[in-house]
């Protein structure tokens, strides 16, 4: 290719489109590196030694494409391969739709696309599928990317994460700091003037969820698992009491949250209990197991050395979440209302 950015020729299905795949795609996300020249299919097979399978799908829209600790590339990988170990499966392969701005320099494409194939690496996933479209300039923001995936699940039939299994008494687990990725972003898409040390927490989870089926009798006592993404962990447990119409009461003070990703929400006005993360998962476990769920997070590395059991569901009032701040006091945790933070995933 002879062109330095993207152009409306590149969505148009024609020769600049292939060259756009054989010469920019294809080499980093080639399901088989080592015969580029495979043919292109409208659909890749794939098997398995297990019919229970999970998928999803995410759209990432993320401004600015790049940011402390990530980039839209990573996020796209991680975003879906996290919702699929959020659902007890084990990430097997990845689809990937990339919409592409005219106008948006193809080194910046070439960079994403390492970054995705680097993420995709490290998350043991193949990107196995894609499609790419171009819009006209100024409509999308440099590049979107939509990612699917199908996943293994890992627990035993019968056990499959699900909100309608949580029982009063059940521990809740948070795996890591919270607030990270948001913060991260935020700071980095607005001139704000606040020099602070954040970096999103954007990292693949699966190891996590993994160490907990394993702790949990494959998942027999793992009650369910979400990624507290957008909307961040407040989000997260209302979800769980309004499908499990019980209640939850979360301990403030065991809510790890970094000082200078705390210190910068606290300028900028925003609880970093709805702001959104990457890297970390909320677990409610039986409570027989909740040492052992803990001490196997423990074992995980990095990612789960800051785990710690942070809550208990409770019978009621059902469809509440009510935190115990330090001081003793209680006040009721509730959903977000509107969106403070935009385009961050």
């Amino acid at each position: 290719m002879t062109d330095d950015h993207v152009t409306l020729a590149h969505g148009a299905g024609g020769v600049a489109s292939r060259r756009l795949v054989a010469e920019h795609v294809v080499p980093r996300l080639a399901v088989d590196p080592d015969h580029p020249g495979a043919p292109l299919l409208d659909a890749t097979p794939f098997a398995t030694s297990s019919t229970r399978l999970a998928t999803t799908t995410d759209a990432h829209v993320v401004r600015p494409l790049r940011f402390p600790g990530g980039s839209i590339g990573s996020l796209a990988v991680h975003g879906t391969v996290n919702d699929l170990a959020a659902g007890g499966a084990r990430p097997l392969v990845l689809t990937a739709a990339f919409v592409l701005e005219e106008g948006l320099p193809l080194a910046t494409f070439d960079a994403e696309l390492d970054a995705m194939a680097a993420a995709a690496r490290a998350a043991g996933v193949r990107v196995v599928a894609g499609d790419t479209k171009v819009v006209e300039r100024g409509r999308a923001d440099g590049m979107y990317v939509v990612t699917s995936g199908v996943g293994e699940l890992a627990t035993a039939p019968g056990h499959d994460p699900s909100p309608t299994r949580l029982r009063p008494g059940d521990q809740v687990l948070l795996t890591g700091p919270i607030a990270d990725h948001g913060t991260a972003v935020l700071l980095a898409r607005e001139d704000l003037g606040i020099d602070a040390d954040v970096c999103s927490d954007t990292a693949p989870v699966w190891p996590l969820a993994e160490a907990l089926i394993g702790a949990t009798a494959h998942g027999a006592h793992l009650r369910v698992l979400r990624d507290p993404s957008r909307g961040g962990l407040a989000t997260a447990l209302n979800e769980l009491v309004l499908d499990a119409a019980l209640g939850i009461e979360v301990h403030e003070p065991d809510v790890a949250i970094r000082p200078a990703t705390r210190g910068a929400c606290e300028l900028l006005g925003l609880d970093p209990w709805c702001v959104a993360n990457e890297g970390c998962l909320v677990a409610v476990v039986a409570p027989e197991v909740a040492d052992a769920a803990l001490a196997a997070l423990h074992g995980v590395g990095p990612i789960g050395a800051l785990a710690a059991r942070v809550g208990e569901v409770v019978a009621g009032p059902p469809g509440r979440v009510v935190a115990t701040t330090g001081f003793g006091g209680r006040r009721i945790v509730d959903l977000m209302a509107g969106d403070p933070l935009p385009r961050i995933c």
